[in-house]
């Protein structure tokens, strides 16, 4: 089999899909493009389709990942043209490549955040932020199946900074640099946070960190805070960057191909 790894968008009004109804489109898209998909076994057989890490529903995203496995070679980027004309504009497949290391999953070990607070005067934002960064421990409290829990949101969070002009590329190369500036109004206040958190149990989300500020420093925007996920990947623990975690598998088809020519050249000989 053929291993094809995915980095896909959730953008505009189609960031409220849930994790379910991706999937749902993007079968239904892998059935358009006539993927030679390859099937589990058993008495329900399904498209060996691996999803890794998705955005939580109702945020946005530039770094989304998933894993498919083929019964027959494609060449990446053609199979990236035709999924993406068979998915809706907003769910966007914008990086393609071959598998050829393991532990994508595993190399999913941070995500950079952008939230846009309208409403909030940058200066308000800076106050809070500096009061997150010097707590030792910020305990917040979420909603789960089993009741009410409480954790501590600290740790997880590796850089929070107030940001202003548009997403750039110094997050990583994970697609930062294509991310689309948030549209809101303009003739109000607005703040904008960068955040960087590692993925850990529980998971600390960004709605997590926005209920951290409230509770160190009172912040509390006027509206919902539009999130996005600009990037995701592994953490650069010395720089505090997040790195494009298909980077590997490019690497390794470069090496192959270069390979090539000289293997060949020598059986000549």
């Amino acid at each position: 089999m053929q291993r094809i790894r995915l980095r896909y968008t959730k953008r505009g009004r189609l960031r409220f899909t849930s994790h379910r109804d991706f999937q749902r489109a993007f079968e239904r898209a892998l059935r358009r493009a006539e993927v030679p998909m390859a099937y589990s076994a058993g008495f329900t057989p399904h498209p060996k389709v691996s999803y890794a890490n998705a955005a939580p529903t109702g945020t946005g995203s530039e770094a989304e990942y998933l894993e498919i496995a083929l019964t027959q070679a494609r060449d990446p980027e053609k199979l990236r043209l035709l999924l993406d004309e068979s998915l809706p504009t907003g769910l966007d497949v914008v990086d393609a490549v071959e598998a050829r290391t393991s532990g994508l999953a595993d190399r999913l070990t941070a995500s950079v955040w952008e939230l846009r607070l309208d409403g909030v005067e940058p200066a308000e934002a800076e106050r809070a932020v500096a009061a997150f960064n010097a707590a030792e421990a910020v305990e917040v409290q979420r909603t789960t199946k089993n009741g009410l829990r409480t954790f501590d949101a600290r740790p997880a969070v590796v850089q929070l900074e107030t940001h202003s002009g548009p997403s750039d590329a110094s997050v990583g190369s994970t697609g930062a640099a294509d991310a689309a500036p948030l549209a809101g109004p303009t003739d109000q206040p607005c703040a904008i946070l960068r955040l960087v958190v590692r993925h850990v149990t529980p998971a600390v989300r960004p709605d997590d960190v926005l209920s951290g500020l409230r509770a160190v420093a009172d912040l509390a925007p006027p509206v919902p805070a539009a999130v996005t996920r600009l990037a995701q990947g592994l953490l650069d623990e010395e720089t505090g960057t997040v790195t494009d975690p298909l980077a590997p598998d490019r690497e390794a088809v470069e090496a192959h191909s270069t390979a090539e020519p000289t293997a060949t050249a020598k059986a000549s000989a």
